[in-house]
């Protein structure tokens, strides 16, 4: 019982628990590590073991430290018990014990209790010489801070200045918010690496592969024509194989936690169906506004379509531009070949988001930097 760092259940909870595996089966798997040890859930394997079973939902936590385990057991556990004041006030001890330089509110939002029983719990300790007092504390985003803050003052300037003091605070504030903005590019990548190692490709088939925060993608729509004998003379199908609409829904995308997507369509409501089948939620979206040669139209059953649309879906807490660097909603740019995409686009995912690796799937031509999966994937361009 290495990690049941909890008291154990009373003889009513552990009935009831038992109770409830009885009729419903084990509904939260238990938590192991690499190892086999279990890091949450000992009650219920004792139970089920008692019970004959020999198989109940499992979840395999991997890459944690012995801290990153004591810590996890006691967030699980520690809302869902119902614990004496003298008991919760033992597992923050402990806590603080595992990781003294954890600031007491991020301990107290890990498990959920007020930051003033953390801090009396933690004051305790340090008085006792149990824990070290520390000077800075590391808070939930894993900054540090100063455990006591200096007193901020600021000064009122002549009325002549004020105008000055106006616009080298905007400057300040716009170099701050850009320097927040490259933190938060920067963490979103680092997620999406750390992800990498156990994210599923569904739509290559594969148990797992890396993970990105960006995607661009162009799927192979398959539409209706009008007659199936003379409409499909201008379909995609005479250009590169295409898919029906639920193959794509089902296909899915390698995204990481936070994430965004750029999705071209062809139809408005497919596309947002798709998003939401992607694990996407529709943010806002580019507009390509065709421009044809000479006097020659675009197709389309209720208009000439000469506007395209790109999607634009996010997941988790991805990252928006920043402000004042988002492209125009709609730009004019010359048709090419059939459904090649202008590169004005993919160059302004780039621009946006620097740095991190993005995924282009249904892809034609690899771009430098990008990784590409595709029917027509080839070399990279020169």
């Amino acid at each position: 019982m290495k990690y049941q760092l909890l008291p154990r259940l009373s003889a009513e909870e552990f009935g009831s628990l038992e109770a409830s595996i009885i009729a419903h089966g084990v509904l939260v798997p238990v938590e192991y590590d690499e190892t086999g040890a279990i890091i949450d859930g000992h009650h219920r394997v004792e139970i089920c073991e008692s019970l004959g079973l020999v198989d109940w939902p499992r979840f395999v936590r991997k890459g944690l430290s012995e801290t990153d385990k004591r810590t996890l057991s006691r967030e699980l556990n520690f809302a869902r018990r119902h614990l004496t004041t003298a008991q919760k006030q033992a597992v923050i001890a402990d806590q603080l014990r595992d990781t003294p330089s954890i600031s007491s509110r991020a301990i107290a939002a890990m498990l959920g209790v007020h930051h003033s029983t953390v801090q009396s719990v933690r004051k305790t300790l340090v008085d006792g010489g149990e824990i070290s007092h520390h000077e800075d504390v590391e808070g939930r985003d894993g900054v540090k801070q100063p455990v006591r803050k200096t007193i901020k003052t600021a000064f009122m300037p002549e009325s002549e200045n004020r105008r000055e003091l106006i616009k080298v605070a905007k400057n300040l504030r716009a170099d701050d918010q850009k320097a927040r903005h490259l933190v938060r590019l920067a963490h979103m990548d680092m997620v999406a690496e750390k992800g990498s190692a156990s994210a599923p490709i569904w739509w290559r088939g594969e148990e797992s592969g890396p993970s990105f925060s960006v995607i661009y993608a162009d799927p192979p729509w398959k539409f209706p024509v009008y007659s199936e004998t003379t409409g499909r003379n201008k379909s995609a199908e005479n250009h590169y194989p295409t898919m029906d609409l639920d193959d794509i829904f089902a296909l899915g995308c390698p995204a990481s936690r936070d994430a965004v997507l750029f999705l071209w369509v062809t139809d408005l409501a497919n596309g947002i169906g798709c998003l939401k089948a992607w694990g996407f939620d529709f943010k806002s979206f580019w507009g390509w506004k065709k421009v044809y040669p000479g006097a020659q139209l675009g197709t389309g059953y209720w208009s000439f379509d000469n506007l395209e649309l790109l999607l634009i879906g996010t997941r988790g807490k991805a990252v928006a531009p920043l402000p004042g660097t988002q492209p125009q909603k709609c730009t004019d740019h010359p048709v090419s070949g059939h459904s090649t995409k202008p590169d004005f686009y993919a160059e302004q995912i780039e621009r946006l988001y620097p740095g991190i690796a993005k995924l282009e799937m249904f892809c034609r031509a690899p771009r430098p930097g990008w990784d590409a999966w595709g029917f027509e994937a080839g070399e990279v361009k020169a």
